[in-house]
């Protein structure tokens, strides 16, 4: 079942999960996962990181639209809560992309951000 984004959850558009499926496919594992995490650094303060994986830890949150599972540390999600995944292609290249209402503030590449 798919859910609705809430204050505490992270959404995903249809363009990302299409992205994550394909991922999945040329893996050739249909129980892949998008891990989204958090860490410090970057030029603005935090960095995204995205990594497919099998498996969780205690602290984990799943989260499933159109088909497919994010996992969210709970540390994470603290900076992360009310956020969509996009997929976007243009001349700069194809990227995952966070709508993070969280940001303060984000580099000119969108990989990092202040919060």
């Amino acid at each position: 079942m798919d859910q609705t984004i809430t204050e505490r959850s992270v959404g995903l558009t249809e363009r990302a999960a299409k992205r994550i499926a394909a991922l999945k496919q040329q893996e050739g594992d249909s129980s892949l996962m998008l891990r989204i995490s958090v860490s410090s650094g970057g030029c603005s303060g935090f960095s995204y990181h995205f990594d497919l994986e099998t498996k969780t830890a205690e602290d984990d949150l799943l989260f499933r639209h159109h088909g497919e599972t994010l996992v969210i540390d709970d540390a994470s999600l603290d900076l992360l809560a009310g956020s969509e995944l996009d997929y976007v292609e243009n001349l700069a290249g194809a990227m995952f992309v966070m709508k993070n209402p969280n940001a303060t503030a984000t580099c000119g590449c969108g990989t990092s951000f202040a919060a």
